[in-house]
């Protein structure tokens, strides 16, 4: 089992920045791709960033505006940068991980942590 616990959620005004992070453990091992999905209200969850194994892949509503790193391809501590922020962000932030090519479907990913709600607003 893996668990995934999220931090850095909060209010932010529309413009601002925030940053999420992301801690994996247990027996961690080849489930090492990584990423955030978020879900708003009455809304489908959606594949916001992944990194699986230096690989990147973003939602297209986020590209150009959100960072998904980490200090290794191994660690297991993974961050999201988010920059220029608009209410339509808005939304419960999930982390999860799996092994390779399985977080890019909500539907394959084996491990979600318990989320963290963003909130923007002015």
């Amino acid at each position: 089992q893996v668990r995934l616990v999220e931090s850095g959620g909060g209010l932010v005004q529309p413009g601002g920045s925030m940053r999420l992070s992301c801690e994996a453990s247990g027996h961690v091992g080849l489930n090492n791709a990584m990423g955030w999905y978020r879900q708003a209200p009455e809304s489908e969850r959606e594949l916001v960033a992944a990194d699986d194994r230096g690989m990147t892949t973003y939602g297209l509503s986020v590209k150009g505006r959100f960072t998904i790193y980490r200090a290794t391809a191994e660690d297991t501590t993974v961050y999201l940068q988010m920059n220029s922020l608009t209410p339509e962000d808005t939304a419960m932030y999930y982390c999860v991980a799996g092994r390779r090519g399985t977080i890019l479907e909500v539907s394959t990913v084996p491990y979600w942590g318990g989320g963290t709600q963003v909130t923007v607003s002015s």
